[in-house]
């Protein structure tokens, strides 16, 4: 079950190694994905097909799934499936409609007004996940701000199933988004053809989605060459549970749990000011993981995870804060008590009535987030991720005389003639208008 540390007995080394995760320092992921990706660009649908073939076992004949697939298979969902993904739907529009807010003008001087406007991004990429586990919700995570947002043109990759179609509940999402393409390709070699675009896929502005370490590898590196921007470096999922005297230990395993069974490289760590918890989610722990399907794929996480037992609330929060979690839970009788100490997190849930998977699915927040302790630097994703906001300003007669002069003197000091002439040309031309 989970490693066990007590804080106090910690070196400065070990506090280290326990917040570093998903590193590639041998560089092994990073050649691998160079070489996809030097193929992806070479080949086109080729390779991806290839891919396909290798990676996911699966005979492909085109690449791209049109309206009458997507509707075929959405036809499949039933009725129950539908109203859960259309109550999800909803919330996540709900939350994120009220992003998208337009600023105020500002006078900084008389006579000089600045503002800015909301711009969406023209073509974005969309990147679902397939491997252990489909995930629609991600789906809706990705594309309901992008719709809000208004960007003109929606790619979706998405690995292709053992059937070759594409997943009947992604289907119906596509229906609901109003998205009538989607393109069977999956991993690295999905980012790649974003990035560059193939005969079938078209190439990006921006590429969105969480994956793992390959497909976040890959992310950073056309991020550096195919001038293609990223939202946020989103690797293998990770939480922490804040617990103490007052958690629930089922609960508190159970979160451990719904984390663990992502992927055999989630991290699930519980972080403590009672031993006593400790040791009765652990006892929760081995029964609990005995009864999940994905038992095997959680157990291999859990052997990656650990609990830490701490002395004090400050002490806990300053090696939260330094780990910087995807997922926070502060599953305690009083979550307001950690409000002000946390600094660093993806997102946060509150008491012992908030599970990690209501924002995973349905509460409205968006669960595409920063991991491996980029929370530290990096917001979730959401509408602004979709937009750029482009600065304007207008000048009039006052503005110009009575910003011309300080304009002037600040050119001079930095040695810029021309600066210093762009404005001296409009001050001399104001003059002899008025006189």
């Amino acid at each position: 079950m989970l490693a066990y540390f007590e804080y106090s007995q910690l070196t400065i080394e070990d506090k280290k190694k326990l917040v570093l995760r998903n590193s590639d320092s041998d560089h092994k992921i990073q050649k691998q994905v160079e070489e996809i990706i030097a193929e992806v660009r070479e080949n086109g649908d080729r390779a991806l097909i290839s891919y396909a073939e290798k990676f996911d076992k699966v005979s492909l004949k085109s690449l791209i799934i049109d309206e009458d697939e997507i509707n075929q298979q959405a036809e499949t969902v039933d009725r129950n499936q539908k109203r859960a993904l259309e109550i999800a739907f909803n919330n996540i529009y709900m939350f994120h409609r009220y992003q998208l807010t337009k600023e105020k003008q500002v006078e900084t001087t008389n006579g000089v007004s600045c503002w800015r406007e909301n711009r969406p991004i023209e073509r974005v990429g969309l990147y679902i996940p397939g491997g252990t586990a489909v995930l629609p919700s991600t789906f809706l995570m990705l594309a309901v701000p992008a719709r809000i947002a208004g960007c003109k043109e929606i790619v979706v990759c998405s690995p292709p199933q053992p059937d070759g179609k594409i997943n009947p509940y992604i289907a119906y999402c596509a229906q609901l988004l109003k998205i009538d393409t989607i393109y069977s390709a999956g991993g690295a070699q999905a980012i790649a053809a974003m990035a560059y675009g193939t005969e079938s896929i078209p190439k990006v502005d921006k590429i969105f989605g969480p994956g793992n370490q390959y497909v976040t590898q890959a992310k950073t590196l056309v991020q550096l060459n195919a001038n293609t921007a990223i939202d946020i470096p989103a690797g293998p999922s990770e939480v922490i549970v804040i617990g103490d005297d007052t958690s629930n230990p089922a609960f508190v395993a159970a979160d451990l749990l719904a984390q663990a069974e992502h992927g055999k490289d989630s991290q699930a760590v519980l972080l403590s000011t009672s031993k006593t918890l400790i040791e009765q989610v652990q006892q929760e722990l081995r029964e609990q993981i005995e009864v999940l399907p994905r038992a095997e794929i959680a157990k291999k996480a859990i052997e990656n995870s650990y609990s830490i037992l701490f002395d004090s609330k400050q002490d806990l929060m300053i090696f939260c804060n330094d780990y910087a979690p995807e997922h926070l839970i502060v599953s305690v009788d009083e979550p307001e008590a950690y409000s002000r100490m946390i600094m660093n997190a993806g997102s946060v849930f509150y008491g012992h009535l908030t599970p990690e998977s209501a924002g995973d699915y349905a509460s409205g927040t968006n669960h595409t987030l920063p991991t491996s302790a980029h929370a530290k630097a990096y917001s979730g994703v959401s509408v602004d991720s979709f937009i750029k906001k482009i600065t304007f300003q207008q000048i009039n007669e006052d503005g110009i005389l009575n910003l011309g002069p300080t304009i002037e003197i600040l050119a001079e000091i930095e040695g810029l003639q021309a600066h210093k002439n762009a404005v001296s040309i409009r001050l001399k031309h104001l003059q002899s208008k008025n006189k």
